[in-house]
């Protein structure tokens, strides 16, 4: 017991209390700072936009116009959102929470096929309007659930969807056979 003591006593115990603290302190900073990083950004979307209130903002790249299959009445003008590379279409009009009655977005695929969307990660219900390679509207679906997974499918093959607020169409009295034209 003697020993003991006199080993303590000089100075051959390897950590004090205040080294101990210390040391589970800088081991655990990373994890701290990782934390706080991961709370500060959990508003952030994919591609480094902040959220806010209402999503990602709206960058208008142009004006889309739809006329009545077979005039060239104009129905309604649109600002749309271009959507024209995989990584715009699967980001789409996720993670926002209002839209503007006069914007949309616009995805233009390579070539005319039967397109199938969601609403994964979708807070707005939204009609979404499907058009082959001549601009003709071959299927809207109405009032898409939002979060939904369930598939929308294109009756016909498609180029184009537009997505508008839901009830968009019935608005305006937009139906299969009208024609969509935009501009950059």
């Amino acid at each position: 017991m003697n020993r003991q003591n006199d080993r303590r006593s000089q100075g051959t115990s390897f950590l004090s209390g205040k080294t101990v603290v210390s040391i589970l302190f800088i081991l655990l900073l990373p994890l701290i700072a990782s934390f706080s990083y991961s709370q500060s950004n959990a508003q952030q979307q994919p591609g480094g936009e902040s959220t806010g209130q209402s999503g990602p903002k709206f960058k208008n790249e142009g004006q889309l116009v739809f006329l009545k299959h077979g005039t060239d009445q104009t129905i309604t003008v649109i600002n749309i959102e271009i959507a024209d590379n995989d990584e715009e279409r699967a980001q789409g009009l996720m993670w926002r929470t209002s839209m503007p009655e006069d914007d949309g977005m616009l995805f233009i695929f390579g070539k005319e096929r039967t397109l199938t969307f969601w609403m994964k990660n979708t807070y707005i219900p939204l009609d979404m309007v499907f058009a082959d390679k001549s601009g003709k509207i071959v299927t809207i679906y109405p009032n898409a659930t939002p979060l939904s997974e369930a598939s929308i499918v294109s009756d016909q093959p498609a180029k184009y969807v537009v997505e508008v607020n839901g009830g968009f169409c019935a608005r305006y009295g937009i139906a299969d056979g009208d024609i969509i034209n935009f501009m950059r």
